[in-house]
């Protein structure tokens, strides 16, 4: 006879890491945050909780934590960095990476490659950038000159908060609205990335950046072929990063360069005779790793960076002395009123003394709204003001406040005209779908055939 071993003390099956069944919740999460809300949430989360944790009973921990060295045999390197250092410099590497892929579709396959076309979003970017600086130069000279080089902070604007924000109060908004935002913004973190690279450097080396082209070199020449080996480009990568770093020049650019490598279009098949077919910007090596790397910087990078350049203490401050802190007045006003005015501004004068138009989609109400959106500069904001303060000190404390209340501000000012406009164009759609016939009178008040 054979035994039966009872069902109580059968073995429980044994759960495998990586088992080919999670794939499919794997791939949904990445999904999930490849999503412009969700990416904005948690960038709002981790901005929240830096809040809360830095002026709870805790916020000794939180200042430990963001003071820690990993790694301090670093020194040589120059990357005996603390925690809050490796995820402003390290982390957001990834996030101009993308960036950078963003940047190189948008020339090669976007809006930026016909220049009739991309002419409005680049003045507007331009006139949103030159405005806030100019008012912030103009508060900060007003009251004595104290802190002019943190002119560039109001210049920037937080791609991935403002294309949240619009994605929420957007179902009815035309699609060129995004579109002239996303393309506004890229070219806005194109101007950014430079102003860094040139006004943010210090200490510059020269022989480390040469160095840094041959990993640039190396992972440009694999990517051009079609190899996306990861044990080879991860390497590069980081080999480019800490060259960069040690450099001087800030070590996010480095992400932007390695964005800038890939090619867009699809490789070009050969067809009969040896010719090679007409090349295609559908499922281009950018658009691959771009759908690859959003997750982990949207979901880790970027919120990571958030939680430890967010958190200001505010206990025992006077909040009406910082307030009235020119500094504070002079990122806030360039935030709301430099970005707005610049970007309307200009695209309303390119647009009244050239030929150049808006899409005849988007009106001019519409534009209003997102020139307001552009407005919350959160991201490369706050990196700015690291760099031109120090981070950790009393003045970008202050820095950070602006930052925070400026993109608030802009945030709530744009939702107010987006949200009208959006419930404008949705009674628009509604009438267009009772009225099916297009007689200008709704089918349902109409007399049936017949009748």
């Amino acid at each position: 006879m054979t035994s039966r071993t009872p069902p109580s003390e059968q073995r429980p099956p044994r759960v495998r890491l990586f088992s080919r069944s999670s794939w499919p919740q794997a791939r949904h999460l990445a999904d999930v945050l490849r999503t412009e809300t969700v990416g904005g949430a948690l960038l709002l989360l981790g901005a929240v909780v830096a809040l809360t944790w830095a002026n709870s009973p805790w916020s000794d921990s939180y200042t430990r934590l963001g003071a820690w060295v990993p790694w301090p045999g670093g020194a040589s390197a120059h990357l005996d960095l603390t925690l809050a250092t490796w995820a402003a410099d390290g982390l957001l590497a990834v996030f101009f990476f993308v960036v950078g892929l963003e940047l190189k579709r948008e020339f090669v396959a976007g809006e930026l490659r016909d220049p009739r076309r991309a002419a409005l979003p680049v003045v507007a970017a331009l006139g949103g950038m030159l405005l806030p600086a100019l008012i912030y130069v103009g508060v900060v000279l007003s009251a004595g000159g104290d802190g002019l080089r943190g002119w560039a902070i109001p210049t920037a604007t937080d791609i991935a908060f403002a294309l949240a924000v619009l994605a929420v109060v957007s179902s009815h908004l035309p699609q060129g609205l995004r579109a002239f935002l996303l393309t506004l913004a890229v070219v806005d973190d194109l101007f950014a990335i430079t102003i860094i690279a040139v006004f943010y450097t210090a200490d510059f080396q020269p022989l480390p950046l040469l160095a840094a082209l041959l990993p640039i070199g190396l992972f440009a020449l694999l990517v051009q072929r079609g190899r996306t080996w990861w044990w080879a480009l991860i390497p590069l990568a980081v080999a480019a990063w800490a060259l960069v770093h040690t450099s001087g020049v800030h070590a996010t650019v480095a992400g932007v360069l390695l964005g800038f490598t890939v090619p867009v279009l699809a490789r070009r098949p050969t067809v009969a005779g040896g010719q090679p077919a007409a090349a295609s910007d559908e499922g281009g090596l950018a658009e691959r790793l771009e759908h690859r790397w959003r997750p982990v910087s949207a979901g880790f990078a970027v919120p990571v960076f958030a939680l430890f350049a967010a958190g200001v203490t505010l206990r025992g401050s006077d909040l009406g002395a910082l307030l009235t802190d020119p500094i504070v007045i002079a990122v806030v006003a360039g935030l709301v009123f430099g970005k707005s005015i610049g970007i309307f501004g200009s695209t309303y004068l390119l647009a009244r003394f050239t030929r150049a138009e808006l899409d005849e989609d988007i009106s001019w109400s519409d534009l209003l709204g997102i020139a307001l959106l552009a407005g919350v500069g959160f991201t490369v904001s706050l990196l700015i003001g690291d760099l031109a303060f120090g981070a950790g000190s009393t003045t970008d404390g202050r820095v950070k406040v602006a930052v925070l209340l400026g993109s608030v501000i802009s945030a709530g000012l744009a939702a107010t005209v987006l949200v009208r406009r959006n419930a404008t164009y949705r009674r628009v759609a509604e009438r267009e779908r009772l009225d099916a016939d297009g007689d200008g009178v709704p089918d349902v008040y109409q007399r049936p055939a017949g009748a």
